[in-house]
């Protein structure tokens, strides 16, 4: 049992260490780190409530899981095809257009908690 508990917690420090490494080498997630941020502190000063924060944690986690995804494919497409080659380039377009339709979702989302609160400021 204990070898089985080391092992998980093995694969949450790889988990972990490729989070980082996708923090450190790509613009695009500093970007969504402070999204993220500026949502869950807007979150806070607005008092938001339990729906509210389940659909902003979903787009949240959303946008952060495919960027993952995203760089996995653009690291595995570099080692694989190092040349250059219109079914990478075309994998590589496809991931990050996902990123990019689960950014604009989380755009929408913001928008419809946080609109009507920034509106009644005024």
């Amino acid at each position: 049992m204990g070898d089985y508990i080391s092992k998980r917690l093995k694969s949450f420090g790889y988990a972990l260490n490729g989070l980082g490494h996708m923090l450190r080498t790509q613009p695009n997630a500093r970007i969504h780190l402070a999204a993220t941020v500026v949502a869950v502190l807007a979150g806070l000063y607005f008092d938001i409530v339990g729906f509210e924060w389940l659909w902003l944690a979903l787009a949240i986690t959303l946008v952060w899981a495919l960027e993952m995804v995203n760089t996995a494919i653009e690291h595995l497409s570099d080692l694989l095809s190092p040349e250059h080659s219109e079914s990478v380039k075309f994998a590589k377009d496809i991931a990050a257009g996902a990123v990019l339709l689960a950014a604009i979702l989380a755009i929408i989302i913001a928008g419809v908690v946080f609109l009507p609160k920034i509106a009644a400021l005024f």
